[in-house]
């Protein structure tokens, strides 16, 4: 339970990573606010507030449009309101198009980092302004912010230029709000995951792309949601109690070798 008593609020949340977050979250004692722009996970399955329930957890299911100003700090600001203070933010909510730069049109480059670069950037600016007036916890964090970066914020996303654009700033706005706000209690931190086998169906689904991934992965297996959750997990907790602005990978050893 080492999130008893936390309020996150998880972007993103219906599926996939985000899912298997906000699962693990509320299993470790937090009420999670599962916030998207649909309800049924595109994997299939139950929506994760019902399996969050089901299990004796708390939480809520809100719509939440990371693209939309408005849409966010509402919800921020009602989760706030209710609870009494907003403790996690996980920025996880992203999208990719596949398309190399001759094929990738404005309108395509825009969708892509209005909600992978400027969904973080408005999530990060309104957790933050919550939580700067709060009253630090035992660890002296004010709040903690997740941002959900990629390995391909580090190097090219093969096919997909808005995409690793788009999670190459996540990684710099990561450092820059860690830089700015340590001094005032708020813990900023990113994870980058790698191959995740999430269940979306699709090009990052295909044959070649699995082949390619386990080529590139000196472990033996592709990497799991819960993977990643449980790296989020610990950036959320008092357990991180001296990291500040990192980009913590989860890619099996890819980047390694």
């Amino acid at each position: 339970m080492r999130l008893a008593g936390k309020v996150a609020i998880v972007t993103g949340a219906a599926s996939g990573i985000g899912r298997a977050i906000a699962l693990r979250f509320a299993a470790e004692g937090a009420h999670v606010v599962v916030g998207d722009v649909r309800e049924i996970p595109r994997e299939g399955g139950e929506r994760t507030i019902d399996l969050i329930r089901g299990a004796g957890g708390s939480g809520d299911a809100i719509r939440l449009d990371v693209a939309d100003w408005i849409s966010v700090e509402g919800v921020v600001q009602d989760t706030a309101f209710v609870h009494g203070r907003l403790d996690i933010m996980v920025n996880n909510a992203a999208i990719g198009i596949d398309k190399p730069l001759l094929e990738t049109e404005e309108a395509d480059w825009n969708r892509v980092m209005d909600v992978n670069l400027k969904g973080v950037f408005f999530g990060c600016k309104a957790a933050v302004a919550a939580m700067v007036g709060q009253e630090p916890g035992a660890d002296g964090a004010r709040g903690r912010i997740v941002n959900i970066s990629s390995q391909h914020g580090m190097v090219a996303a093969p096919g997909d230029i808005a995409y690793g654009v788009s999670k190459a700033g996540v990684v710099y706005i990561t450092r820059q709000i860690a830089a700015d706000y340590a001094a005032r209690g708020i813990v900023c931190n990113a994870v980058a995951p790698g191959k995740i086998l999430t269940g979306k169906e699709g090009p990052a689904a295909a044959p070649e792309t699995l082949a390619y991934s386990r080529a590139r992965t000196p472990m033996d297996r592709l990497g799991r949601p819960e993977d990643v959750a449980g790296a989020a997990l610990f950036l959320a907790s008092a357990e991180a109690s001296y990291i500040q602005g990192e980009n913590l990978m989860v890619d099996g050893g890819w980047m390694a070798s």
